[in-house]
């Protein structure tokens, strides 16, 4: 796992808890950043497995 896979499931994890507690509170501000922050860590995921996939062609 590299730096990028373990920024993307930080990502992921704190944006599921920001958007249960925007769902909870009827914060919808606060539901839409959980939303884009697991979106951004769905992206270092795929980034990551982009440099994963680099790293073993060679």
């Amino acid at each position: 796992m590299d730096k990028e896979h373990v920024k993307g499931a930080a990502d992921k994890a704190s944006g599921a808890m920001k958007e249960a507690a925007g769902k909870i509170t009827d914060n919808k501000k606060l539901e839409a950043e959980g939303k884009l922050d697991k979106a951004k860590g769905e992206a270092r995921d795929a980034v990551g497995d982009a440099k994963d996939a680099l790293r073993n062609k060679h």
